[in-house]
C-alpha cells in the first residue's frame, strides 16, 4: 500500500470585524491560482515560526491589519493536493479585527470583502473552506471562545 504524506505547512486565519451590531468575516479575491477565488488569510509555514505566528505574520503581509485579539481555532483545514499527492494540514486562527481598521492588499489579492458568514460561506469554493466557516461560526460568535485558545502576541 502506497502511503500519501500529510504534510503542515500551511497556516490559515480567518479575520471577523464586528460592524453594525454583525459579524463580518474578510475574503480576498486571489491574484494567484486558484485565481479570482475568494480566500481567507493563508500562508505557509516559515523555518522557526510556530504556525500562529505565521498567522499574523500572513495577516499583516496580505492586509496590513494587525488583531485586537488571536486566537487558536481549535480546528484544522485539510484538504488532497494532487500535484504533491499530499493531504495538506493547515491550523486555522481567528482574528478580530477593530472596525475601523483599514485593509491594504498586497499582490496577492486583487479584491477585499467583508461579508457576513453565510454569505462568506457560499463565496467560498472549497468544502473544508465552508466547514471552517460554520465551526468558527459556532464556536467564536454564537458562544463566547475558551479563554484557553487566546494566544497573547
Amino acid at each position: 500500500m502506497a502511503d500519501i504524506p500529510v504534510s503542515p505547512y500551511l497556516a490559515s486565519l480567518i479575520a471577523i470585524r464586528v460592524n453594525n451590531g454583525g459579524h463580518q468575516v474578510l475574503l480576498m479575491k486571489r491574484s494567484h491560482p486558484p485565481v479570482d477565488q475568494w480566500c481567507q488569510v493563508a500562508g505557509k509555514i516559515e523555518e522557526g515560526e510556530t504556525a500562529w505566528q505565521t498567522a499574523l505574520r500572513e495577516l499583516v503581509e496580505e492586509t496590513g491589519l494587525v488583531p485586537d485579539s488571536l486566537y487558536s481555532a481549535d480546528i484544522c483545514e485539510q484538504f488532497y493536493e494532487p500535484t504533491r499527492n499530499t493531504i495538506a494540514v493547515a491550523p486555522v486562527f481567528v482574528a478580530f479585527i477593530d472596525d475601523a481598521a483599514e485593509v491594504t492588499l498586497n499582490q496577492e489579492h486583487s479584491a477585499f470583502q467583508w461579508v457576513s458568514f453565510s454569505d462568506a460561506i457560499e463565496m467560498v469554493a472549497f468544502g473544508g473552506q465552508r466547514r471552517v466557516l460554520r465551526w468558527i461560526e459556532a464556536e467564536f460568535i454564537k458562544r463566547k471562545p475558551a479563554e484557553q485558545l487566546r494566544i497573547d502576541v
